[in-house]
This record gives structure tokens, C-alpha cells and sequence, in this order.
């Protein structure tokens, strides 16, 4: 095992990890990295990760893709959202996280993260709520859609980290041993 690499990998790991709470591609920079460390690292590294552990890396990334994109959209559609509204829902939730990042900054590290994620779900309400009223929706089933929005959105943030979380798991063990 070459402790140089192993090091770098635990440091970096953990960072693109907590990108996925922060609405970056998080899990796809791990499965990245997984990828790079088992074809492109010399063998005389001895940096040992084997391709059922890159595939299983790779196939949780998916796994987290799909099921915070299913979350999302049906907190929407299961409440009678239009596309617009889901779009729309998207949208807010991206614009919402990058916000929060800024708005937590106060309190160091922790701030953020809980205020990406929080306005993360916030924007994909505002989000929603705009896209049914721009549809012609009234308020009431408006406001209603966007709540399915903002726990779909919490929903599949949640289902996307715990992916993220096995990954970095699985990487770390497959880096140390």
C-alpha cells in the first residue's frame, strides 16, 4: 500500500463526498476516482481496488442519480404537478443550494451544509409553487405541489447521500487495505 496515495485519497474522498450535500456531482467525482485509482495507478503502488468494487461504486452513483431524480419528480407529479411545475422544481432547488451555501456561511462548515440542503428543499417549493401557478393552478393546489416538492427534493438528497456514503465507504476500505 503506498501511504502517500492512500492519504491523498482520504482527504480528497471525504471533500467530493460532501459536494453531493452541496448539489455537486459529489458521487460521480468518487466513482471518478474510484476508476482512476483501479486502471490508471501503477500496480507497483499497490493500490489494490478490484473491478467488483469500481462496479459497485459506479452502479451506487447511478443508484443515487436515479433515485433523487424519482424523488423529486414524484413528490411533484404524485400531488398532480405539471412538467413545468417538476422543471421548474428543479430549477429552484439548484439555485436554492447554491444560495444556502453562501447564507450559511457564518457558521463555519457545518452552516452551509445544512443551509444548502434546507434551501435546496426551499427553492424546489418555490420552484414548483411558481410552475403550477404559471399553469393556472390556484393557490391552494399550488402551494400543495410545492410541499411535495420540497420532501421529494429532501427525500432524494437523503437517498443520494447514504449512496454517497457507501461509496466513500467502500473506496476508503478498498484504499486502506
Amino acid at each position: 500500500m503506498n501511504i502517500f496515495i492512500a492519504s491523498v485519497v482520504s482527504i480528497v474522498a471525504p471533500i467530493l463526498w460532501v459536494g453531493t450535500l452541496l448539489g455537486l456531482p459529489g458521487n460521480w467525482g468518487l466513482a471518478i476516482l474510484a476508476v482512476a485509482l483501479a486502471y490508471f495507478v501503477n500496480d507497483a503502488d499497490h493500490i489494490d481496488i478490484h473491478s467488483p468494487t469500481v462496479t459497485a461504486i459506479l452502479v451506487l452513483a447511478i443508484s443515487g442519480e436515479v433515485a433523487e431524480f424519482l424523488a423529486g419528480a414524484a413528490g411533484v407529479k404524485q400531488l398532480g404537478g405539471s412538467r413545468r411545475g417538476a422543471v421548474l422544481a428543479i430549477l429552484g432547488s439548484v439555485v436554492g443550494a447554491v444560495a444556502g451555501v453562501f447564507i450559511g456561511v457564518p457558521v463555519p462548515i457545518v452552516g452551509s451544509l445544512i443551509a444548502a440542503i434546507l434551501f435546496g428543499g426551499v427553492g424546489a417549493f418555490g420552484g414548483a409553487v411558481a410552475g403550477e401557478r404559471w399553469s393556472g393552478k390556484e393557490w391552494d393546489a399550488s402551494i400543495r405541489i410545492g410541499w411535495g416538492a420540497l420532501w421529494g427534493k429532501l427525500l432524494g438528497t437523503l437517498l443520494k447521500t447514504i449512496c454517497g456514503t457507501v461509496m466513500l465507504s467502500l473506496l476508503l476500505y478498498a484504499v486502506w487495505t
